[in-house]
């Protein structure tokens, strides 16, 4: 098996590969002059400015000119990054869910700038701006390959404005150097832009970039050629101090709680390539609350790392395995614990430093250390927290990755098993990314050591995606030994072998409503290593989908599905019901349907459901989901999902709802409140998440954030709370 994948890899090294035949590119001058970004480009320097022009559908079709076209004007200085855009349209009725910062979503409006400031292809910066003048920024990671390699988490300081006329719109953008990570002496930088225009129903981006590939995928992209060198980024020390003011109820144990925390983080520029995060007393409570989700699996559910501090470079830790089955890092590990119960908790984080950027111009480092406090109440230990990563760039896009992470108790403590004391995991990674994206894919071996367990404890796996206009080829497989463990990331389950075959033909017409329909063959199938390679659980997906030229998507999918439960369980999760028995396979269908409308409407809608066999029992399920704009300043949508199980006697049944409707109401482009509420009655919670937002500088915000919680059955409440946080971003 080892020698095939060998063999392999060196044939993809090895092949040829398509490239673009001429590199688009445009001179970006240098000027003395400063430019006020109010979105009107009335300044007589503009006059003087090359760009980027002659733009090129990316949506409906690829083979053609964009029918409304875009202009991007850029000139620079020592501090600064000017940008000028003109955009034209089909007229004054965009689209926007809001006025709210960092807004997403193919939806709206939107034009967007990359800029791979170290030529690799592999990381990017990315700024947007719509035409009421809202900003977004983003990090994209790993090629922007998948939706996930997508990070608008990421926060910096830069300025930006717009104004609509008749039949297009302007819009200025002012981005310190300081802003971005760049080496000392550069003379281009790799460059793209795209735009959504849903007047028109076009997507277009400056560089062509074929439909079969996301349109922020960093394998095309032209350059912003700078008429002299840059110096050296002069980042000034930022400090982000905070004071968090909590009042809050317990009912369930009768307690009051009223506390006042302050701490901070700081952000020290290392020449131009590197950051050094500090952070002393963070506090990583969530303003925002989480999305609940249904889980009727016996495994543990991930949820996106949505902290600051965490955030830059992130995939430089978080890439390393594979990021369902057996990721060796997961940030949000640290920070919380479980009690004596077995209850997750909050567990405080004392303090931690976090370094992380390029070395050379093809290596990458990263270095983590945090150290969290001892709760001897619920016999949680004082933990040091440690990653140290490499990331050496190898061919066009490719690069290779190690790392050591380890995880211990900072003294002995009496309640803590041998086996626990330390947990440290060693990996090698190698992330392929062909010049034209084409190929992409990933090798990985990982091992852990625990106190006197040192022999097995593998993980190892290989994913291999071939995509092209018309055929998708995905094989993955995947390895974790019984023991192996990683605790700082997440591992679905262990004692398994995965394999995954999926095959896709595309088809795209010429004429008519459909813009592409596709077919996909998709068998999943598991097996226990240590029970001589038992077959534990299979899924075999067979799925029709077609997408329409107005954006509206729909399909219908086949499963064929096998279970073989080692121990009881109830995947209903029904209080003192009886559970399915153990040591007994389960065979089961099902079909579903979907269909999401065009998310360009005013009001907008998404639904699948399936029905089939369940275990031994069946199950029907709807997942819905609802949108209304009340555009700019309102957005409420409405989450829907519900499950009816029904198991014969003497097995429970069940219909599991989770309902979540939300409204944002953005009051300007600097006062935002939004509430959630969050009915779920499997876990037996009825949540209301209520928040008022000041942004009241750049990247400095008051919060008013109000919670409160409630048992589903007898509505009495579980707990009540009420944050005042303000937190304020200062440049030394």
């Amino acid at each position: 098996m080892i020698k095939v994948l060998c063999a392999l890899l060196c044939l993809i090294i090895s092949t040829p590969l398509f490239s673009q035949k001429e590199v688009k590119s445009f001179t970006v001058k240098f000027v003395s002059e400063t430019i006020v970004p109010d979105g009107i480009l009335d300044e007589p320097i503009w006059e003087m400015a090359d760009g980027a022009d002659e733009f090129w559908e990316y949506f409906p079709l690829d083979t053609i000119q964009a029918r409304k076209q875009s202009e991007i004007k850029i000139l620079y200085d020592e501090k600064n990054i000017y940008v000028g855009i003109k955009a034209y349209s089909s007229g004054k009725n965009y689209a926007t869910q809001s006025l709210k910062r960092d807004f997403r979503g193919s939806g709206s409006d939107s034009f967007s700038l990359l800029f791979d400031t170290f030529n690799d292809g592999t990381n990017a910066f990315l700024f947007g701006i719509n035409p009421y003048g809202v900003r977004r920024e983003a990090l994209i990671a790993n090629g922007g390959t998948t939706r996930n390699d997508f990070n608008l988490s990421w926060d910096v300081k830069w300025r930006g404005d717009s104004k609509i006329y008749d039949d297009y719109f302007t819009a200025e953008m002012v981005i310190p150097l300081t802003s971005l990570k760049f080496k000392e002496g550069a003379t281009k930088w790799r460059f793209n832009s795209y735009r959504i225009e849903t007047q028109s129903n076009e997507r277009s981006s400056w560089t062509r970039v074929p439909q079969n590939q996301l349109i922020f995928n960093l394998a095309f992209m032209g350059e912003m050629v700078f008429e002299k060198p840059l110096g050296r980024s002069r980042t000034p020390l930022a400090l982000i101090p905070y004071i968090n003011g909590l009042s809050q109820r317990d009912y369930e144990n009768d307690e009051r709680k009223n506390s006042l925390k302050f701490g901070g983080d700081s952000k020290i520029s290392i020449g131009n390539t590197l950051n050094l995060d500090v952070t002393v007393n963070p506090d990583f409570s969530q303003v925002e609350a989480d999305d609940q989700v249904t889980n009727l699996t016996r495994f543990e559910i991930s949820l996106p790392e949505k902290r600051q501090f965490f955030i830059d470079n992130n995939d430089l830790f978080a890439s390393f395995g594979d990021q369902r089955d057996a990721s060796a890092f997961f940030s949000r590990r640290i920070g919380i614990a479980q009690d004596t119960a077995g209850n997750t908790i909050e567990n405080r984080i004392i303090g931690g430093v976090r370094l992380s950027g390029k070395l050379t111009k093809d290596l990458r480092v990263g270095i983590l250390n945090i150290q969290t406090a001892e709760d001897l109440e619920n016999e949680i230990p004082s933990n040091n927290n440690t990653m140290l990563a490499l990331q050496q760039r190898v061919f066009s896009r490719s690069n290779i990755g190690m790392f050591f992470i380890n995880k211990q108790a900072f003294k002995s403590y009496d309640f803590i098993a041998r086996e626990d004391e330390y947990n440290r995991v060693l990996g090698l990674d190698y992330n392929l990314a062909s010049k034209d994206n084409t190929w992409t894919g990933q090798f990985f071996t990982h091992k852990s050591f625990q106190p006197d367990d040192k022999v097995g404890n593998l993980a190892a796996g290989s994913t291999l995606r071939y995509n092209t206009r018309k055929f998708n080829l995905f094989l993955k497989g995947v390895f974790v030994d019984e023991d192996f463990r990683s605790d700082l990331g997440f591992v679905r389950r262990t004692d398994i072998f995965k394999g995954i075959v999926s095959l896709e033909r595309v088809f795209w017409p010429k004429k008519g409503a459909i813009q592409n329909h596709s077919l996909q063959f998709l068998p999943i199938v598991l097996w226990s290593p240590s029970r001589s390679f038992k077959t534990t659980d299979y899924d075999i997906f067979g799925r029709y989908e077609i997408q329409f030229n107005n954006q509206s998507q729909a399909g219908i999918e086949l499963a064929n599905s096998f279970t073989f439960l080692f121990d009881t369980f109830d995947p209903t999760g029904t209080d003192g019901a009886t559970p399915l028995p153990g040591d007994q396979g389960y065979h089961y269908n099902s079909v579903e349907f979907s269909y999401d409308s065009d998310m360009r409407k005013l009001f907008s809608y998404g639904a699948q459901t399936s029905v089939g066999r369940f275990f031994n029992g069946n199950r029907f399920s709807v997942e819905g989901m609802m949108t209304m704009r009340f555009q700019p300043k309102a957005f409420i949508s409405v989450l829907l999902n519900y499950d009816q199980i029904h198991l014969p006697d003497p097995y429970p049944s069940a219909n599991i709802w989770l309902i979540s409707p939300k409204i944002d109401i953005t009051f300007s482009k600097s006062i935002f409140w939004s509430t959630l509420v969050q009915y779920s009655n499997q876990r037996d919670n009825l949540g209301f998440n209520s928040r008022l937002q000041w942004r009241f500088a750049p990247l400095s915000d008051l919060f008013i954030v109000y919670n409160d919680n409630y048992f589903v059955n007898s509505f009495e409440p579980k707990n009540r709370s009420i944050n005042l946080k303000l937190t304020y971003w200062l440049n030394i």
